[in-house]
């Protein structure tokens, strides 16, 4: 099992590790205090550490460690290419190179591809960078798809792109989430793009429009590295599954006490097992009965189990963020963060919870080392 996790916060970046003879968990280390850290990422291939920042009037930054957070240095953050200005100028069209407002995700390419990260950002972009973050590129082939046009925000103003999974078995085949956008494949490293959405359905939307695949919102995606063409979806209308990589989702309708959330893990080493983080939708968007629970399937979604056991059960108002629950490599180590501050540390899959910290700032994401 790991000993370390980074959890990325409103107000800095802190290290929580396992030590002494107790192996109790506690923050170790703080790095960037104050500052909003939408992103972290241990990238498994080298241990370099990256941490994503959005700095509002400073727009948004970039660091990277090579000594496991020890030390930080600044690298370029990705930025859309300037745009000459016109009075015709397209609605939508970006008109200056520091339009990022957040890195929403972080990831490796495949291991054949050293050095190689993919981040999303809102508003909607894709950026590849092939030198452990010093330079990066848009992929235009997903910015300019005439779809993008009708992508729009969800939590946010902007669409943004939060989930990006790259197949262990070929690494120019990546899928890549959008709030709300939809689900993206491309089996070409990103020179071409299709939209993968059929089967979800956005209630939001007017009933002749619902099942169009480019509006989608699904709020998290993530794929099973043993099985990629496994991959779940949390959405804002339910949960669903793919077991043909992503050709097309099928609702699980048996998620308790609520099918809304935003938070998503699968089994790294079975497919048929995932949790979430159940929630009310909506206006509210607060745990169901202001009790925080964690379902788990573990025959893929035919069946669910209302996890509970060291989870508050009264009064408890903990949003988890569609990054703040993750699963080790063994399967059997979960963390969760909230809204709130509160950390959680299961290592019995879910079965029970240790409350590791109820005062750090709003949680947005957790990552093991």
């Amino acid at each position: 099992m790991n000993d370390r996790l980074f959890v990325a916060t409103r107000k800095g970046l802190f290290t929580v590790a396992r030590s002494g003879d107790s192996k109790r968990w506690g923050v170790s280390r703080a790095a960037f205090l104050g500052d909003r850290v939408s992103m972290v990422f241990p990238d498994p291939r080298d241990g370099t550490v990256y941490a994503a920042l959005a700095l509002d009037h400073f727009g948004v930054k970039l660091h990277r460690s090579f000594d496991g957070g020890e030390t930080w240095e600044e690298v370029t953050a990705p930025s859309y290419p300037k745009q000459p200005q016109s009075e015709n100028q397209q609605e939508g069209a970006i008109a200056s190179e520091d339009s990022v407002i957040q890195i929403w995700c972080l990831e490796a390419a495949g291991v054949d591809e050293a050095g190689t990260l993919w981040a999303g950002t809102i508003p909607g972009g894709l950026f590849r960078s092939r030198d452990k973050g010093s330079s990066w590129e848009l992929i235009h082939s997903l910015w300019d798809r005439p779809e993008r046009e009708k992508w729009f925000g969800g939590g946010y103003d902007h669409p943004g792109i939060h989930s990006t999974c790259v197949d262990p078995r070929d690494s120019r085949h990546v899928t890549v989430g959008v709030s709300c956008g939809g689900v993206w494949v491309t089996f070409d490293g990103g020179d071409s793009w299709q939209c993968r959405a059929e089967g979800m359905h956005a209630e939001y939307m007017p009933r002749e429009q619902q099942g169009d695949c480019w509006i989608q919102d699904p709020h998290r995606v993530v794929q099973c590295p043993s099985s990629p063409d496994v991959l779940w979806a949390q959405h804002h209308n339910g949960v669903f599954r793919t077991t043909d990589g992503a050709k097309s989702w099928q609702e699980i309708l048996t998620v308790k006490p609520s099918v809304f959330g935003f938070a998503v893990a699968v089994h790294p080493k079975d497919p048929d097992t995932a949790w979430f983080v159940p929630g009310v939708k909506d206006e509210c968007r607060i745990p169901v009965n202001a009790q925080v629970v964690v379902a788990r399937t573990r025959d893929g979604g035919q069946s669910f189990e209302v996890l509970r056991q060291g989870l508050p059960q009264e009064h408890a108002y903990d949003l988890v963020y569609r990054h703040g629950l993750e699963v080790d490599s063994s399967g059997d180590q979960l963390a969760m963060g909230s809204t709130t501050g509160s950390l959680w540390i299961s290592e019995n899959g879910g079965d029970s919870w240790k409350h590791i910290s109820t005062h750090l700032p709003p949680i947005y994401c957790v990552r093991f080392v």
